[in-house]
């Protein structure tokens, strides 16, 4: 069974806003903007997300391939940018994971910290990839359209929009689910080679408006009701991780496949 890609999403920076683009090129650890930035509390040094912090999803972010330079776009239009400063180093538990990056300096972590209403620290990873709540190993994602639009058949709602569950790859032209039968198999994606190694378990972050940061549908619940049959190691299970086995571009229209 084969489909196409109709969507590729990922955030700058962990937490914030969504970016939609046309292409990426993916390398060994993934795509190199993707994550290449978090947020940290300065009080305790723990891992900041949406969870956390909810409103963080109405501030977009872009950066370079490298993360030298990042700017910042705030919902009442005012915005930042600039090159990225370093600060010093730091490491991060992510989920029981060390992840070591460097404090940014300058005025973003300021910034941020005004919006979200807590003092926060901006970190940018030493290693593209690492940024990924399973590192290199789960830097892609795949998740298809007609699971989503089973899953607004049972919340009674006309469409779930895809960014709530914050995918690199939204397909389309597969059955509900297809994601699901490809763990453990090479998949074909434009012209890179990924192997889907697990299911993605949800988290609160999946109820919450992705533009606004608000709850506003019963995503858990209505996932625990119709996929509690399923074998995960993750709970929840909403589409699938993986890693980059062979390096490519892919674009929107793109067939994937499992090989």
């Amino acid at each position: 069974m084969s489909g196409s890609v109709v969507a590729i999403t990922f955030a700058p920076v962990k937490g914030l806003a969504l970016t939609r683009v046309n292409e990426v090129e993916l390398e060994s650890t993934g795509l190199r903007e993707n994550r290449r930035f978090y947020l940290i509390s300065r009080d305790d040094g723990r891992l900041v997300n949406g969870k956390v912090a909810r409103l963080l999803v109405q501030v977009a972010a872009a950066t370079d391939r490298d993360g030298t330079a990042l700017s910042l776009r705030f919902p009442d239009g005012s915005s930042l940018g600039g090159p990225v400063e370093l600060a010093g180093p730091v490491t991060t538990d992510f989920y029981g994971t060390p992840v070591d990056g460097q404090v940014v300096g300058g005025d973003f972590a300021e910034a941020l910290s005004a919006f979200a209403g807590r003092p926060l620290s901006l970190v940018r990873t030493d290693e593209p990839g690492t940024g990924s709540d399973r590192g290199a190993e789960g830097s892609v994602s795949v998740i298809s359209r007609s699971a989503l639009v089973g899953l607004a058949r049972e919340a009674r709602v006309e469409h779930v929009d895809a960014r709530r569950f914050r995918m690199l790859f939204e397909i389309d032209g597969v059955e509900a689910h297809a994601e699901d039968g490809w763990v453990g198999r090479h998949v074909a994606i434009g012209s890179a080679v990924i192997r889907l190694r697990g299911l993605v378990g949800r988290c609160a972050v999946t109820t919450q408006n992705p533009d606004t940061g608000t709850p506003d549908l019963k995503t858990l619940r209505l996932i625990r009701e119709y996929r509690s049959y399923v074998e995960t190691d993750e709970p929840l299970p909403f589409g699938a991780w993986g890693s980059v086995e062979q390096s490519g571009r892919v674009r929107i229209g793109d067939s994937i496949a499992p090989l």
